[in-house]
């Protein structure tokens, strides 16, 4: 499925960031709410950082990461699975 790069604003610790993105909408829901959880679970609001802005996008960042790494896997688990299952049966028939 192709996906056509849009802006998503969003809100994290009061303050809104926008953010292109062309993954799609179910991994930017996940993305967003990583971050969101991750620093609002921190103290990040008493301490205030010069580059919050950076903070945020590098989170961003990291959580896309994450998410397609994560559907990477499940893909790979996938077709390794379909392997070993015609593999087997391919052992069953010579048996």
């Amino acid at each position: 499925m192709l996906c056509l790069e849009r802006l998503v604003k969003f809100e994290v610790l009061g303050q809104e960031y926008p953010l292109y993105t062309d993954a799609p909408e179910e991994d930017v829901q996940e993305i967003l709410h990583m971050v969101k959880t991750h620093l609002e679970n921190q103290s990040l609001t008493s301490i205030r950082l010069l580059s919050d802005r950076v903070a945020i996008l590098t989170c961003l960042n990291m959580a896309g990461e994450y998410v397609k790494l994560k559907r990477d896997y499940e893909k790979y688990k996938d077709q390794v699975r379909k392997q070993i299952e015609g593999l087997t049966r391919k052992i069953e028939k010579s048996l």
